[in-house]
């Protein structure tokens, strides 16, 4: 094992030259940086070794990191990083004035301009060619319907417009600041370079989790002590974050995944049913993987996220799946927009219109098209429902820890059957994508050749059931693995390292994948 991995490491730096060398710390739009590159494993490192030197030196601290951060957004980003600093520099001087204000008009009107602002660069580097191909589409439907021949031939042309990584995270986690101020929630920071610091902490920067600024903020004045269980338990999210990102979810995406999608109609029902299965394991393990390092790589630091994903397919509702899944996403979309909009106070109907409108606008937070609206919908209605049934009947509960073992097994199965199907929609690459995936599970599902399909693919359905016990172990099994890596001495911890970068090396069959997230 450790000639091979040596093997590997010395065909690497064997082939690098200076010129080549020089290029790794440049902007590569081919090759954003990424946790799980061996290029951000380096830099950390040296990061690390200054960062340490720092831990009692506020300012120069928050400086460094900083810097650090704006770095490792160009890496991802390249010069749009400027972006980043000029919204948050925005919200800063807002904040600031909210916070002196007291006559209602003006504070709105604060909080107005600060909405146009993040909502309006989210709006043009996500929604703008959607929007006017929209609009075209309707000019067109119109000038039809009118037999005006002068607007039937109205196209859009999308203009090429490069969307920043982790747009929509920073945008959320900046307006949660002013909201929160506004409501008087939140002190303003009074110091410029520290809510930049907030905003552009590198950990989060990019796919989340969101990170409140009441929960962060009074973080960044403590001293920074990283005890040996914090060490240790931000090593073992990091190695969980790792084996799920690389080992399963690049894996079964590369190999099974991506070929069902991109030609449904190659494959039989089964096979696509079993790719949507594998495709709700994908997203799972990359989504939370890319957390699960995020978080340990902050409690390295000394700072500490809280848990943004929690098992979420042993949900037995799909109300108790919103709380397990994408929690930073889902309590702000609560927090911030359906308790904004009246959230449960204004009437039942009242209460399911605003479930709805959340769900549709969370489904296009994730993507400028219809295939991610009806997304938001298939859970705004799913959520509608289930609370209009547990209205109606007493038997019907909220959460699985609130039923009788059968009852629960059957929520289990029953709601992730309805996460699965609208992962459909998620994942295809069109509405036809997605009718193709439907059509072959239903009409022709041919189960006679799922032995052939195991014995075909045998290390993607090893990956696939492995990964899936994995998810459905107790918490109490995860704890008790976490404290034999926070008990490990120094050394073992890094054979441990050692062992799950052979393992990465090993199954990687190509470069490392982008996370999904990062396109939101």
């Amino acid at each position: 094992m450790i000639d091979s991995l040596l093997t590997n490491i010395g065909g690497f730096f064997s082939g690098l030259s200076w010129e080549k060398a020089g290029e790794q710390f440049v902007y590569q739009p081919s090759a954003p940086m990424l946790f799980s590159s061996g290029m951000f494993f380096f830099l950390f490192i040296g990061f690390l070794i200054i960062y340490k030197s720092l831990r009692k030196h506020l300012l120069v601290r928050i400086i460094y990191v900083t810097i650090f951060s704006f770095y490792f957004y160009y890496k991802s980003s390249g010069l749009w990083f400027l972006l980043l600093i000029v919204t948050a520099t925005s919200d800063f001087f807002i904040g600031r004035r909210l916070a002196l204000i007291t006559s209602s008009a003006v504070r709105k009107l604060l909080v107005t301009i600060s909405l146009c602002i993040n909502l309006g660069v989210l709006a043009y580097f996500k929604y703008f060619n959607f929007l006017m191909d929209l609009g075209a589409r309707l000019i067109h439907e119109v000038g039809v319907l009118l037999e005006d021949g002068t607007l039937q031939g109205v196209m859009y042309k999308p203009e090429d417009i490069f969307l920043p990584v982790g747009i929509s995270f920073f945008t959320f986690q900046s307006l949660s600041y002013i909201i929160d101020i506004y409501r008087r929630q939140l002190e303003p920071l009074y110091r410029w370079i520290d809510y930049v610091f907030y905003v552009s902490f590198f950990p989060q920067l990019v796919a989340g989790p969101i990170v409140r600024a009441r929960d962060f903020i009074p973080q960044i004045y403590k001293e920074i002590v990283v005890t040996r269980e914090q060490f240790g338990e931000g090593l073992f999210l990091i190695f969980c974050g790792l084996f799920k990102k690389v080992v399963i979810s690049d894996y079964i995406s590369l190999n099974f995944v991506d070929r069902i999608f991109d030609a449904p109609l190659l494959y039989t029902g089964v096979e696509n049913l079993l790719g949507v299965y594998g495709y709700a394991l994908q997203i799972y393990c990359d989504f939370s993987g890319y957390s699960d390092m995020a978080i340990g790589i902050a409690l390295l630091l000394g700072y500490r996220f809280n848990i943004n994903f929690d098992s979420p397919y042993q949900s037995a509702t799909i109300t108790e799946f919103w709380r397990r899944w994408h929690i930073s996403l889902s309590s702000w979309l609560k927090d911030y927009l359906y308790i904004s909009l009246g959230g449960n106070r204004k009437g039942k109907t009242r209460t399911y219109l605003n479930l709805m409108i959340t769900m549709l606008l969370g489904g296009l937070w994730h993507g400028a098209s219809l295939r991610f609206i009806l997304w938001g919908a298939i859970h705004g209605v799913s959520l509608a429902v289930h609370k209009f049934i547990m209205g109606r009947f007493s038997s019907f509960k909220q959460l699985g820890s609130q039923m009788s073992p059968f009852r629960r097994i059957v929520g289990i199965v029953f709601t992730f059957h309805l996460v699965c199907f609208g992962w459909i929609f998620f994942r295809a690459d069109s509405m036809q994508a997605a009718g193709e995936v439907l059509s072959q599970i239903f009409t022709n599902f041919h189960p006679e050749v799922f032995m052939q399909f195991v014995m075909g693919y045998k290390g993607v359905m090893f990956l696939m059931v492995a990964g899936y016990i994995l998810h459905f172990i107790p918490q109490r099994t995860g704890l008790a693995v976490q404290n034999i890596v926070i008990r490990s001495p120094l050394f073992i911890q890094a054979f441990m390292l050692v062992i799950l970068i052979f393992i990465v090396i090993q199954v990687k069959s190509a470069g490392v994948q982008p996370f999904i997230y990062f396109r939101f």
